[in-house]
């Protein structure tokens, strides 16, 4: 724009009110401001007795100019500035033609693609010109005829971006029949800046339709990165990124998704300064990348940006079994050499240890097998055959190949009925030469794949014909015999290799097409929808089986539900099928089994705009960029900043300040009354949580803990008796614990304490169901319990014995899940933790300390140190520890221990000493087994 200043008004006419301004200002000087009131006593009236001139007050200079100044921005507002306003374009006389590209590569700008196409159409409407618009992606089944620019706005108004690439061709017989009747005197073409499939067919076209007329052609839209070309190998998933020539951008965020929504991975597509397309790759368990579910550019917000996947792209866990036995020397001749480089880059193999078919075949069923594949297996054993039943019946699918043990006999797991023995191809004794394979048929699953003609045949099992033979038949060879049969069981199918899986028979296993026809057969394993013939099924059946769409991406990559004109798709076609308007990209099927419709497919690139056929009428125009400002919200907010200021002058010059100060004391006085009155009472504050504070403190430091029982006696000797553990941890260890700390087992919160002490009174009630859960929950979580029962000096020496304590236990350890216990071993963790010993005495030295158990079948003789890694939840012992702890303020012990020896006391300590460390610090004792073989590798 020419000029000083880069700025323009939408309605200019309006500046014309500025020359009212002296008007208004002659009329605001001669306005007085409203009188100032003031309050003295009637006898100051004396003082003025006297009569004065009296003279009008006038507005003060600087309130005038501030009311000048409101209303010329109010009327510069009224007036439209835009700064830095995009450059028109010439539209003529008679009807514009308008062509907005609104295709799933607009997405990114199509706020500003919308908003050009209105100021134009404004433009129009203001001057009265037809207009003719047409979207690109909307097809022929549009108005495509002149209308006024109110209606095209409308129209106009109502796009939003398609999931699908432009067609522009499918316009030209209508704009060429519109062009007949009304001819254009100008075109804008809003277009994305990307060449469609069709080439530059319809520049050609347009060229030839509007003739003389002048083409404008906004360009410079940024088009997103798009998505293409998914391959999930062993190590990685990974997916293609694409960009626009004109694009700039060296890197985009990728990120991998799961069926809700949440986020499994993220990685970055970075791009070489002089490459348009890269790979991101997501390094992720196999397990997690099963579950993706779709894998999108992070804010592009574009359909073409996003790729969806279904079954056919996760890792499925395939079994290998063989029947001949595995030569590790001449792996050339092993059938599961071809299965494992052939299915490896996109699948799990597992391969059992056992090479009995009894043993390994339920083995590998328990491993979460997809496919179970059997090379040359040709007799499975009846109970083998019984459970691989049940499994394929549940959904899985078994593949197996044929071989000299096949044709010697199979058993019941076969498709279709086999005949004795073999057929050879091409040998001294055969008419016929080794035989190539047939075009696969429609109704295949390897329908679309090209046969390769060097494949060949030589060697065969042949199938017993039947009428249903056609029907279970996947690939055969040129003369006519099944190459592939397949037939349903349950749920689940069999499929049939009629050749080896390596190179006796045929040379199809060191072919590429092996390696799509065995993707091919894991993409329907497990599925649903999967394309499977059975004798109840027929051709026809399956080819009227439909997919109907389930879950559809709109032009930014959304799901949407789907539109009531898209039609089911068949499963033949669904194969072969494209996105596009009748087919938009998204999800097919039933929410038990579904196909992913991807928009952009490997071979697909992002190509700029061809405008050569165009270039003698056509002229570019860039959509105006971030530099174009609308004004009138700045002129507006100013103008009503000066409206405030201007109230503000009025109010003190009236003399509103003294009462605004008297409002303000009173308002303060008020809210001060209301504060007092919300103050707290003294005795709200003395009723502060106790709960809390003893959260803070058992928090603040190490403790130990007891249960109370409600026995006074029995909860001040465990009080004493921990009083005196912890003053022996103080002396003797790092470890300076606080005073213990008494807990009630059905209120207070026991995640604070990694040992509690408890001693059972047979005379406690048993705690409730709740109280019960809490225990339950607090050992899940890695706590310990020490019960003591303190009576067994009582009881039996061998054991557990039926003293009331030891039935109370009993019955609080019925509800609890507690593991299997045995007497601490002399290797377990606890016999080291901190002081190296044999026993566990407390106030009495024979009872066994009780603690989880190991396996039973375990040797004593060959139990590992590690064997106890984690925390035994539970100890059990009646030698009353506490007792034999407890001291006095004065620091004597209260009980004797039985029999009174100053040794077993000290060894009582040592016990609670290693089993407070044991609770505290877990197995890392258990980890000195390492130290001799790490020396050994240091040579030390």
């Amino acid at each position: 724009m020419a000029g000083l200043l880069p700025i323009a008004f939408a309605t200019p006419w309006l500046l014309g009110a500025l020359l009212l301004l002296p008007a208004i200002w002659w009329l605001l000087r001669l306005t007085p401001p409203r009188p100032q009131e003031v309050n003295f006593p009637p006898t100051r009236l004396l003082l003025d007795i006297d009569k004065h001139e009296e003279t009008p007050q006038r507005s003060p200079w600087w309130l005038t100019v501030l009311r000048l100044t409101l209303a010329a921005l109010l009327i510069l507002a009224l007036a439209g500035p835009i700064w830095r306003p995009a450059k028109e374009v010439t539209t003529g006389d008679g009807t514009l033609w308008m062509l907005l590209d609104n295709g799933w590569m607009s997405a990114r700008d199509w706020t500003t693609q919308v908003e050009t196409a209105e100021r134009l159409l404004a433009l129009s409407e203001a001057s009265g010109q037809p207009v003719l618009f047409a979207a690109t992606a909307e097809g022929p089944n549009q108005p495509l005829t002149p209308s006024d620019a109110a209606t095209a706005l409308e129209h106009l108004r109502a796009l939003e971006p398609r999931p699908w690439a432009t067609y522009r061709s499918e316009l030209t017989t209508a704009l060429r029949k519109s062009a007949a009747t009304s001819p254009p005197s100008a075109v804008i073409w809003l277009s994305d800046g990307t060449q469609s499939s069709e080439g530059n067919l319809f520049q050609a076209d347009l060229a030839a339709i509007v003739k003389e007329a002048p083409i404008t052609i906004y360009n410079g839209l940024e088009t997103p990165i798009a998505l293409k070309a998914i391959t999930n190998d062993a190590d990685a998933l990974t997916v293609t990124a694409e960009r626009h020539p004109d694009d700039q951008r060296s890197s985009a965020a990728v990120r991998a998704l799961d069926l809700k929504g949440l986020v499994l991975g993220q990685t970055e597509a970075i791009f070489a300064a002089d490459t348009l397309e890269t790979e991101a790759r997501f390094e992720l368990p196999s397990e997690l990348r099963n579950d993706i579910a779709r894998i999108e550019v992070t804010g592009e917000n574009a359909a073409g940006a996003v790729q969806l996947i279904d079954d056919s792209w996760r890792r499925r866990i395939v079994g290998l079994l063989s029947g001949q036995s595995g030569d590790l020397a001449q792996p050339l001749l092993s059938p599961l050499y071809y299965l494992q480089r052939a299915l490896g880059p996109f699948s799990d193999l597992r391969v059992p240890r056992e090479s009995d078919l009894a043993v390994a075949v339920p083995e590998l069923l328990d491993e979460g097998l997809s496919v179970l594949v059997l090379a040359d297996v040709g007799r499975l054993p009846e109970s083998t055959v019984d459970v691989l039943t049940d499994w394929i019946e549940g959904g899985g699918m078994l593949v197996r190949f044929a071989g000299p043990r096949t044709a010697g006999g199979t058993d019941a797991l076969i498709p279709v009925t086999l005949r004795a023995g073999d057929r050879s191809l091409g040998g001294s004794l055969s008419w016929k030469q080794p035989q190539k394979l047939a075009a696969f048929s429609a109704e295949s699953p390897f329908s679309g794949l090209k046969v390769p003609p060097e494949v060949t045949v030589n060697r065969q099992v042949l199938a017993e014909p039947t009428a249903d033979l056609p029907d279970k038949t996947w690939a055969m060879l040129e003369d006519g015999t099944p190459l592939v049969t397949a037939s349903k069981l349950g749920r689940g199918s069999i499929v049939l290799f009629h050749v080896t899986a390596d190179s006796a028979w045929s040379n199809l296993p060191l072919s590429g097409i092996f390696l799509d026809m065995l993707r091919r057969i894991l993409s329907v394993s497990n599925s649903a929808q999967s394309v499977l013939d059975n004798s109840s099924q027929t051709v026809e059946a399956v080819t009227q089986s439909v997919l109907p769409p389930l879950r559809l991406l709109d032009g930014y990559g959304r799901y949407a539900s789907p539109a009531a004109d898209v039609a089911p798709i068949t499963e033949q076609a669904f194969r072969t099928a494209v996105a596009g308007r009748k087919t938009p990209p998204g999800l097919y099927g039933t929410e038990d089994g579904f196909q992913a419709l991807n928009l952009m497919s490997a071979s697909d690139i992002l190509a700029p705009l061809d405008i050569q056929p165009l270039e003698e009428t056509a002229s570019l125009q860039p959509y105006p960029n971030n530099e174009t400002v609308d004004l009138r919200a700045t002129f507006f907010s100013l103008a009503f900043m000066l409206l405030i200021l201007d109230a503000i002058a009025v109010i003190l010059l009236a003399g509103g300040l003294s009462r605004l100060r008297l409002q303000r004391t009173t308002s303060a006085v008020i809210m001060a009354f209301a504060v007092f009155l919300s103050l707290p009472t003294q005795n709200a504050k003395a009723q502060s949580s106790s709960d809390d504070l003893k959260a803070l403190e058992a928090s603040l430091e190490t403790h130990l803990a007891y249960v109370l029982t409600g026995s006074a006696e029995i909860d001040d000797t465990s009080a004493a008796g921990l009083f005196g553990l912890s003053q022996f941890l103080a002396e003797r260890t790092a470890l300076e614990p606080g005073i213990p700390m008494a807990v009630d087992i059905s209120r207070d919160e026991l995640a604070f304490y990694s040992l509690l002490y408890w001693p059972i009174d047979p005379a406690a009630d048993k705690p409730d169901d709740r109280t019960m859960a809490r225990i339950d929950t607090f050992m899940r979580n890695g706590g310990s319990i020490l019960f003591d029962t303190r009576d067994h000096i009582t009881s039996s020496t061998t054991g557990f014995g039926s003293s009331p304590a030891t039935l109370k236990l009993r019955e609080i350890l019925e509800d609890l899940d507690i593991p299997p216990l045995e007497p601490v071993p002399a290797d377990h963790v606890l016999t080291k933790a901190f002081y190296i010993l044999d026993s566990f005495p407390g106030r009495y030295a024979t009872s066994p300390l009780w603690v989880q158990g190991l396996d039973q079948q375990t040797a004593a003789s060959d139990r590992p140190v590690r064997a106890s890694d984690g925390v035994s939840p539970v100890l059990i012992t009646g030698n009353d520890f506490a007792a034999a702890w407890a001291i006095d303020e004065g620091g004597n012990f209260i009980y004797p221990t039985v029999p009174n020896d100053p040794g077993q006391r000290d060894y009582a300590f040592r016990a609670g000493v290693n089993m407070v460390m044991y609770s505290l610090t877990g197995n890392y004792k258990a980890d000195q087994v390492h130290i001799p073989a790490l020396l050994e590798r240091l040579g030390q």
